[in-house]
This record gives C-alpha cells, sequence and structure tokens, in this order.
C-alpha cells in the first residue's frame, strides 16, 4: 500500500447538482458533499482520486498538509 505521509484532501462543491446525471450525485454524496460551497476533508487515495476524477466538473480540490 501507498503510505504517502497521511495527506489529505480539501474537497469543495463549487457547482449545482441539478441536472447532473444520478450516477455523479451519488458520487458527490459519497464524497460527503450536496451542497454548493459544503467542503469536506477526505484522505488521499487513489479510491478518492478516482471519485473526484468522476466529477471533476462540480468540485475544486486543494492538496492539506
Amino acid at each position: 500500500m501507498n503510505d504517502n505521509g497521511g495527506s489529505q484532501l480539501s474537497v469543495k462543491q463549487t457547482r449545482s447538482c441539478i441536472g447532473i446525471k444520478p450516477k455523479q450525485r451519488g458520487t458527490l454524496r459519497a464524497l460527503g458533499l450536496g451542497r454548493i460551497g459544503r467542503v469536506n476533508t477526505l484522505p488521499d487515495r487513489p479510491e478518492i482520486r478516482g471519485m473526484i476524477a468522476r466529477v471533476p466538473h462540480l468540485v475544486e480540490v486543494q492538496e492539506v498538509n
């Protein structure tokens, strides 16, 4: 397993989920988001990166050390 020193990702929802596909809406929910402006801090893991890659047009990502 890749040990990256416990780095984290700060994920912020920047756009509405109105009119997007249900699968993308579910991905936002799995990331702990659901409203514009909501922020969640998540571990930097491949699974999380994959979920972010499915909704890059709806979120903003920053690395937190």
